[in-house]
């Protein structure tokens, strides 16, 4: 994930220290995205450091700790404008819990899979109706794309998990008739 242009996204706006990039970050995403790790940001940071896109400066503080302000440079000014400039490209393929999970439940037979994809229908029709009060709440605009967006996934989700009930009953049929239990397969092993 390209954690790094979010970072110099955030310092566009001006010099931050780590935990106010934290929180800025938090705030502009949301919650669909969970917290950010404190301690990747700050690896985050010495990388944009390192390669020059952020500068760093100690500040000291007489009641409280020093504490260390980022500031955009112009080449990290650059980079972020060239990484917006370019589309999204998926590269890693489609990886997905669920696809995993169908995978299992399809092998363990027809009341396996029927029992999962009840489970995991309510669960996205669950998602949907928080995602949806959510969306009604979300005043910030760009939360509010993002919502839509995990509520488009979601809604994705589960059109895969409904078809997947038909499209792999054969293979739970066959699977289930020709399955062994753990002890049959120690046995025959």
């Amino acid at each position: 994930m390209p954690l790094s242009h979010a970072v110099l996204a955030l310092l566009s706006s001006g010099p931050s220290h780590g935990y106010e990039l934290k929180g800025r970050f938090e705030a502009a995403i949301g919650p669909q995205w969970g917290g950010l790790n404190i301690g990747h940001l700050y690896q985050i940071l010495d990388r944009l450091v390192r390669d020059g896109h952020v500068t760093r400066d100690h500040v000291s503080q007489n009641d409280r700790p020093d504490k260390t302000i980022y500031r955009l440079t112009d080449t990290g000014l650059t980079e972020l404008r060239d990484w917006a400039a370019s589309p999204v490209v998926r590269a890693g393929g489609f990886r997905d819990e669920l696809f995993l999970k169908l995978l299992g439940v399809a092998r363990l037979g027809p009341e396996a899979l029927a029992a999962f994809v009840d489970r995991q229908r309510t669960a996205y029709l669950s998602d949907l109706a928080a995602l949806t009060r959510q969306r009604r709440e979300q005043p910030d605009p760009l939360v509010a794309v993002l919502i839509d967006a995990a509520i488009a996934h979601t809604k994705a989700d589960l059109e895969v998990v409904t078809a997947a009930e038909t499209r792999l009953a054969e293979l739970a049929e066959r699977s289930g008739r020709s399955g062994l239990s753990v002890g049959e397969q120690r046995s025959v092993g």
